[in-house]
């Protein structure tokens, strides 16, 4: 177990991206008043680990900020002046302690990533679909029960992170976002994989491990470009014929499900660099045939 926590540890560090401003670039300032001092045109603030309570109001006065990082402060409560810099980029106010999202996110029609991850918050204003230039949105480790249907006007999102929150479905217009590459819903309360997300045909990367999935639909072969699925910790019983012939595929971790018996075709999976087995009752024969019909792929049993 302590081996297969390692893996996925360092597949998420692999795959994670960084939020940091860039000093090469333009300068950063750690402060507001630093950067006043400076230069009123300042465009990276970055004040994170820094103890706030609040964001004072004179932030408002930076109005050519693109980058604000507030991540890992005491904030509860959001200072209207941030929703006045309609030049931000990124926002990232992950690790706070924020229970909701105002409305005048809307404002900020140029974001282009959002990090909310790691607070309180329950939901989304409809606001959210104003944000036409948003490519990554960031809402782990929150208490979201649902998504607004206005997330499917957020057409030029290519990664959404929802993990650990308390999600059992997803808007119908989900389907709208054509551009979509990562879809993380690990950690909700989902009892399948709805069909509708079939038409999510440029997705790369599906992360459905930790829900109560009971079966995985054979249709998932339309996916073409699926190059990693997580399915480990549901009550999967069997995986499609169909995996077998996602030409892309290069990790699949099915740990800890009740799979007896993999694919008659998994010779196919000629791409494949990862599998993950580990707690699943595959029986002696069952384990030589998965090695020798795999033999470019690491297997963990």
């Amino acid at each position: 177990m302590k081996r297969l926590l390692l893996i996925i540890l360092l597949l998420c560090s692999f795959l994670g991206e960084a939020q940091y401003a860039n000093p090469i670039k333009e300068p950063v300032y750690f402060s507001i008043e630093e950067a006043l001092t400076a230069d009123k045109n300042a465009t990276q603030l970055n004040m994170r680990d820094q103890n706030h309570f609040f964001v004072p109001k004179e932030i408002g006065e930076l109005q050519n900020l693109r980058f604000l990082n507030l991540m890992r402060n005491h904030l509860e409560q959001w200072d209207s002046a941030v929703f006045t810099l309609k030049e931000l980029e990124v926002l990232n106010v992950q690790l706070n302690a924020f229970k909701y999202v105002p409305k005048g996110i809307g404002n900020l029609d140029k974001l282009i990533r959002l990090d909310l991850s790691a607070n309180n918050i329950t939901a989304l204003p409809d606001e959210i679909g104003r944000l036409n230039k948003l490519r990554f949105l960031h809402l782990s480790l929150n208490s979201v029960t649902s998504l607004p249907n206005a997330i499917g006007n957020c057409k030029s999102l290519e990664v959404l992170q929802l993990d650990n929150n308390q999600l059992s479905d997803l808007p119908q217009s989900i389907t709208k976002l054509k551009r979509l590459k990562t879809l993380q819903l690990g950690y909700n309360q989902f009892n399948e994989f709805d069909r509708q997300w079939l038409a999510l045909k440029g997705l790369q990367e599906l992360h459905m491990d930790n829900n109560q999935l009971k079966e995985f639909p054979e249709e998932i072969g339309k996916l073409k470009k699926l190059k990693l699925i997580m399915l480990n910790n549901n009550r999967l019983t069997k995986l499609p014929d169909a995996i077998c012939n996602l030409p892309d595929l290069e990790f699949l971790s099915i740990a800890n499900n009740s799979i007896s018996k993999l694919p008659e075709d998994i010779s196919k999976m000629v791409n494949l660099k990862t599998l993950l087995l580990v707690g699943n009752p595959l029986d002696a024969d069952e384990v030589t045939r998965i090695k020798a019909a795999l033999p470019q792929c690491k297997v963990y049993f």
